[in-house]
């Protein structure tokens, strides 16, 4: 179902309205001031990567700014391919699934 999003031209507010038939654009108001004069915007666009590729095309070298580390998987990706780096085998994803706890006194 198309969410068309449209900005106000009094207020300049952006609003998402759920727009099923044409005749439906001209019940389009602003949500925030209720002006009916109200234009199409074009709504951003995103893409996602495997973490294969962030990983390939990741250096480990490069100074990160703080805003990377506020993201774990941003810290998950620099330890992956540091260890990759260094000749370290982490396992497959799903290395620890079938680890056990050995018997308390057991080791």
């Amino acid at each position: 179902m198309p969410i068309e999003e449209y900005k106000c031209q009094q207020s300049q507010a952006i609003s998402g309205f759920l727009v099923l038939k044409k005749e439906d654009e001209g019940r389009i108001a602003c949500l925030k001031c209720g002006s009916k004069k109200m234009s199409r915007v074009i709504s951003r666009v995103t893409y996602h990567r495997a973490e294969s590729d962030r990983l390939d095309e990741f250096d480990t070298r490069k100074p990160q700014g703080e805003e990377f580390y506020k993201d774990s998987r941003n810290v998950g990706l620099w330890a992956k391919k540091r260890a990759k780096e260094l000749g370290a085998d982490l396992g497959g994803r799903n290395s620890m699934k079938s680890w056990r706890a050995p018997a308390p006194g057991r080791f």
